[in-house]
């Protein structure tokens, strides 16, 4: 709900009210949007504008050693006051929103109040429709979400912002962004613009963001903001696995399950700026954007420029809370299509077990295997198109290798449907390779300067997405690729960073817009393609999670969230992603050990129950398996299937053990939206010995339901107790003899049994006292086997 209050018709108050939120802004004196308040909701009343006056910073006198804005207002410092928009000038000198270069070369501007209006979702779309971005939507058929439209002009410059703010009040989420009309003569030059600004009197000082790197991605640090500024930014072309463009401003003492955050996000793939910075009189000042590094725009007269859309939401109740309301946005009203809802299949992906080294009959053996566990979609990754052998050619030239692939994609994704799954490929589509035949017909579609040495990135160049003609070809061609064959799912990758940033295509004076315009070509494919092929399920990848942001999932309703696969590394990535994305947006697959990345070995076990927590694949060689283990492989198939509702679009709860850095365990819980079917994971990293006891605690039931609270009923190989089973065998065991291994396919150990009946409030209070942990000193059918990188996967069921 928006809510005006008007003291004069050139004056009003706008409050922002969602479900559970109140973000409120005033027009000063001087006709500039003050920012009042963000958090929990208040009572405003319309008729009263007294009513609002508590809101309201009182001044005297500007302080000392600052410029006051004019010499009607000597009260007034802008550089003491909560904007909504800054501009550089008039005494403001904290990062600005907004830096644009005038004719004259001056870059003062100055915003202030012209009117306001409240429209429709609707209404919005149609505005904003020439942007080329995309932006949150709703499918209710009623224009229940609204947004307001505050325009803002500089008089004395001739140009207008218009500022949208827009409610989805059931998620409390309220989402800025902004457009720059030149109504001059002249052309301007914008340097930056922003799409959101956030001042704030309270103390907001404790920041949690994301950094890592290929690999390493979503690592989950807080820093104190004292004094100063913090930056989070990407100048990688991408959002970059260096810096997710999610960050949460929060109080000092907010946890997982108590105190005030605000979570801030973009709807963004390219370069983005996140800043916050602590004025010498205490306020703080967030900023969220496109990356003013080398950006430029040159804007003629009547032309407009539109900033991304950036996400913003409140929570009083710790970072849990803040958690689930982006999650119910994100899957409400960014992951849109036929795949919004629907249940993603269980896929096998060729790379790890084939890498480039793949042919019909490998793929189509390794498809069998497969399908004997219960896999739905099988993959064909890298290396299929052709003279593609290894990562040095071919990006571009997208026709398949007929050495590999002799009856083309049809014939083989003819087989794959034969063995009762779907078809799905890779693609890398953005970029081309030097030594590709795209290249040489076209050498001025790759992103270089003419005449200078390129630096090289996995031996591959850009393609040069700001120009039309190269955004055509890439839609011809995926057509091509995607119409070939029975084709349900599409791995679209992007391997390497921008440098050397040019693009052929764009003059001298237009250079500055060349990362963004890349943005916008790649947007204008991805829109292009997933409408003419709406039943493709396209899930994104950049090096795993280079590319992880709302931009991309407004296409594509999945990525692919690291190229990690080692379980113990993936409970942290996941853990992480979870604070700002649902779990039904990122990818986890079941992967061999020693692990490809770390060369780690975890359980089998622990493998799959890691990656239930996301959307479950498996990228190992299944041919050479064991029976045992595609044994196992198959259960877990068939049980995910069983729980891949509550997994994928259940309410995600994190325990609060994994607030500490230091702790050796973690916990998730996934509820059903009835609350009545939830799935719990407890995992350990190392193994303490002597100590036996642990408790986990699920979260999110209904405290008045009795529930069924169970386990996986799950046997021990003899050789996962090594040569200890001398101190019970009649005859010696050697370890890696044959009498160990042929005692070890028909001699199995039972495991623990945990079965237990309580209401919802005890278990989730109380906690679940776990059977006693293998500690050195005993083993029967009660004691729990929990070696270092351990987990448990637990079901809790209603019951009557």
């Amino acid at each position: 709900m928006i809510q005006i209050v008007k003291d004069s018709d050139t004056r009003p108050w706008f409050f922002l009210q969602t479900a559970h939120t109140t973000y409120g802004m005033w027009v000063m004196e001087t006709g500039h949007l003050e920012h009042l308040y963000y958090g929990e909701r208040i009572t405003v009343d319309s008729q009263n504008p007294s009513s609002c006056a508590p809101l309201v910073i009182q001044r005297a006198f500007a302080p000392g050693n600052t410029c006051t804005y004019d010499r009607e207002h000597p009260q007034i410092s802008m550089e003491d006051i909560c904007l909504e928009v800054s501009t550089l000038g008039k005494g403001d000198i904290r990062e600005p929103f907004l830096e644009v270069r005038l004719d004259d070369g001056s870059v003062t501007s100055d915003f202030t109040f012209d009117s306001y209006e409240v429209i429709t979702l609707k209404e919005r779309e149609q505005c904003l429709q020439d942007s080329g971005l995309p932006h949150s939507y709703s499918e209710a058929e009623t224009d229940s979400v609204e947004c307001l439209q505050i325009i803002l002009q500089d008089v004395t410059n001739h140009l207008e912002l218009q500022l949208f703010y827009t409610l989805f009040e059931e998620c409390d989420v309220i989402t800025r962004s902004a457009r720059l009309i030149n109504h001059s003569d002249a052309t301007v030059t914008l340097n930056r613009c922003l799409s959101a600004q956030l001042d704030l009197t309270e103390d907001y000082s404790m920041i949690t963001h994301f950094s890592g790197a290929w690999a390493r991605e979503m690592h989950r640090e807080q820093i104190s903001l004292h004094s100063g500024k913090f930056v989070n930014a990407s100048y990688t072309g991408t959002s970059s696995n260096r810096s997710n463009p999610f960050m949460i401003l929060g109080h000092k003492n907010t946890c997982e399950t108590f105190g005030s955050c605000i979570g801030c996000n973009l709807i963004y793939s390219g370069n983005h700026y996140e800043a916050l910075e602590k004025d010498s009189y205490g306020k703080l000042r967030f900023l969220s954007g496109i990356n003013p590094q080398s950006f430029s725009w040159e804007l003629t007269p009547e032309a407009h420029f539109d900033t991304p859309e950036a996400v913003l939401s409140y929570s009083s109740k710790g970072y849990g809370r803040l958690s689930r309301q982006l999650h119910s946005f994100i899957r409400e009203h960014i992951v849109r299509g036929v795949w919004k809802r629907r249940p993603r299949p269980v896929l096998l992906n060729s790379w790890e077990a084939c890498y480039f080294k793949i042919d019909e009959r490998k793929l189509v053996q390794l498809a069998k295997a497969g399908a004997d566990v219960g896999i739905e979609l099988f993959v064909m990754d890298d290396g299929w198109f052709l003279g593609r052998n290894d990562d040095t050619s071919s990006l571009g030239d997208w026709e398949p290798d007929p050495k590999k692939l002799p009856g083309g994609i049809a014939s083989l994704s003819k087989k794959i449907k034969a063995l009762g799954m779907d078809f799905g490929l890779w693609v890398e589509p953005e970029m081309i390779s030097e030594n590709s035949r795209l290249y040489q017909e076209h050498p001025d579609w790759a992103m270089m300067i003419p005449g200078h040495p390129h630096s090289e990135g996995r031996n591959q160049r850009l393609l040069d997405l700001c120009n039309p003609e190269v955004q055509q070809y890439v839609i011809d061609s995926m057509t091509k690729v995607f119409s070939s064959g029975d084709i349900r799912y599409v791995k679209w990758d992007m391997n390497r960073n921008f440098s050397d940033i040019y693009s052929p295509y764009l003059p001298a004076t237009k250079q500055g817009e060349t990362a963004h315009r890349y943005v916008l070509g790649l947007y204008h494919i991805m829109d292009e393609l997933t409408t003419r092929f709406p039943e493709i399920l396209f899930e994104g990848c950049s090096s795993g999670g280079n590319r992880f942001d709302l931009g991309i999932l407004s296409y594509f309703p999945q990525i692919w969230a690291s190229d990690n696969t080692d379980a113990l590394c993936r409970t942290g990535i996941q853990n992480s992603y979870s604070y700002g994305y649902p779990l039904s947006v990122f990818t986890a697959h079941v992967s061999s050990c020693p692990n490809h990345q770390t060369l780690r070995i975890t359980p089998l076990e622990t493998r799959f129950q890691v990656a239930s927590f996301g959307v479950l694949g498996y990228e190992c060689n299944l041919k050479d398996l064991s029976g045992s283990d595609l044994n196992a492989i198959r259960e877990q198939i068939t049980l995910y299937k069983k729980w891949r509702d509550v997994f994928q679009f259940g309410t995600f709860y994190r325990g609060t053990e994994n607030e500490d850095s230091d702790s050796e365990t973690l916990s998730w819980t996934c509820v059903s939206p009835d609350g009545r079917r939830a799935v719990g994971l407890f995992f350990r990293c190392l193994a303490v010995p002597n100590q036996s006891h642990d408790c986990y605690r699920p979260v999110g039931l209904l405290p008045d339901v009795k529930y069924h609270f169970y386990g996986r009923n799950i046997k021990y190989n003899l050789k996962d107790f090594g040569d200890l089973v001398n101190t019970v065998s009649p005859v010696h065991i050697k370890q890696g003899s044959a009498l160990q291994e042929i005692l070890s396919r028909f001699v199995n150990m039972d495991g623990e049994k945990e079965d237990l009946t309580a209401y919802g409030d005890t278990l989730m209070r109380a906690g679940i006292a776990l059977k006693p942990a293998f500690a050195g000193t005993g083993y029967n059918s009660d004691t729990r086997l929990f070696p270092d990188f351990s987990s448990r996967i637990y079901f809790m069921e209603a019951v009557e």
